[in-house]
């Protein structure tokens, strides 16, 4: 069966819908189909449109370099996890949108959503992870806001973050810039913060603990970019896994994604942790973790590069950019056949960031 045979047998869910459902947060397919059909609308802008982690918008005549500016929301459950908590989370997902773009993260905004009979001591324990992920991602805290809703109407906390950073001049990543024969990217193991989540939530035991990897990527863009300023473009593959970034690029690039089942890092307790949930780890979230585009001729470099860090220790070469089947993902199997891997229709992971 052919590439173009597969796409033609799999079925296109119905998108359809007169209300909110949990699938329109998944950051697959839903949560595309409600952005074009309705908020790109609303609110549709030559900024807006391009769809990237970040804003990122001219100051010209006013400075040098060029302000990227970023917003999220997190509602993850449960709120202190294996690696990390809600606070830290929020901070490193709003940090990470920015250096997407190849931004220097400077401040941060936080809105509290509380609910009533939240322990202080777990909202001081969050204020401080906060603080110390801050501290670390070299990014201040500057504003914000808190509200408070009845006690079952708000599930303990959620937290929205803003941020800003300033992007050099002359830098100009994105999406829609990749090109055939480009080489794809990804910094370390894939679907460890997704599993971590889901380890809590169903009571799962392993022989080691599956910890989240949520962490600050913005020294390691540095570094990349650094050395490569010719990278196309980068994103984190949070909500919707590798799967979800990866198409998101090949449609704003008008270009298809070829993928290699072998030479995609995933740790063992992960894996093994997918076949027991029956998840693939190409959907599971990550949260500090990359996917980066580059030019063929370039991508050893930076595979060194991103190695020599510690969050890029197991960083990958795991595909290419191909002019065949634009617009979507082919995964080559460790059998050698291939697939499609089309992009998730509905939540597979809710409250997972």
């Amino acid at each position: 069966m052919t590439v173009a045979d597969l796409i033609g047998a799999c079925p296109l869910p119905f998108t359809q819908h007169d209300r909110v459902l949990l699938g329109h947060g998944s950051g697959g397919r839903l949560s595309a189909d409600l952005i074009q059909r309705l908020f790109l609308p609303a609110f549709g802008n030559a900024i807006l449109s391009r769809l990237e982690d970040q804003a990122t918008c001219s100051l010209q005549p006013h400075a040098d370099a060029t302000l990227a500016f970023t917003t999220d929301s997190f509602v993850v459950q449960p709120i202190f996890f294996p690696g990390g908590d809600i606070g830290s989370l929020a901070v490193h997902g709003t940090v990470n949108d920015l250096a997407m773009g190849g931004a220097t993260p400077l401040f941060l905004s936080a809105a509290f959503i509380l609910e009533e009979g939240l322990p202080l001591e777990d909202l001081r324990r969050i204020a401080m992870s906060m603080r110390t992920a801050c501290d670390a991602a070299g990014v201040t805290l500057v504003t914000g806001d808190t509200k408070v809703v009845d006690r079952g109407k708000g599930d303990q906390v959620f937290i929205t973050t803003s941020g800003i950073g300033v992007v050099p001049r002359g830098r100009a990543l994105s999406a829609a810039s990749c090109q055939p024969g480009d080489r794809i990217l990804v910094s370390g193991t894939i679907g460890d913060h997704g599993m971590a989540i889901m380890s809590v939530r169903e009571g799962l035991e392993f022989e080691t603990s599956l910890v989240s990897d949520s962490a600050p990527l913005a020294d390691l863009t540095r570094v990349m970019l650094e050395a490569c300023p010719e990278i196309r473009c980068m994103r984190d593959p949070t909500r919707g896994g590798v799967t979800s970034a990866l198409h998101e690029i090949a449609a704003a690039s008008g270009v298809g994604m070829a993928l290699l089942e072998t030479a995609i890092p995933v740790r063992p307790d992960v894996r093994g942790a997918c076949e027991i949930l029956g998840l693939d780890p190409l959907y599971v979230a990550n949260e500090g973790k990359l996917i980066a585009v580059v030019p063929r001729h370039r991508a050893d470099l930076l595979l060194e590069v991103m190695r020599a860090h510690p969050l890029g220790a197991n960083a990958a070469l795991v595909g290419e950019v191909v002019d065949e089947h634009p617009g979507m993902v082919v995964l080559r199997s460790r059998i050698g056949g291939e697939r499609v891997v089309t992009m998730l229709a509905g939540e597979q992971l809710p409250r997972i960031c």
